[in-house]
């Protein structure tokens, strides 16, 4: 009984950390996303300048 209570901890601590690491990839890739829109904007911006 005390391996399978072992097994289920380890089990548990394993689906924690993992739902952990998702979430902050979420967050990561939405950064990311946010980060190349913006640098695409002031690359057109200054595209835009240097044809005027």
């Amino acid at each position: 009984m005390t391996a399978l209570a072992l097994i289920l901890l380890v089990v548990g601590i394993v689906l924690l950390l993992l739902g952990v690491f998702v979430a902050a990839a979420k967050f990561l890739l939405w950064v990311g996303i946010v980060i190349i829109v913006i640098a695409i904007i002031a690359w057109l911006l200054r595209f835009i300048r240097r044809q005027v």
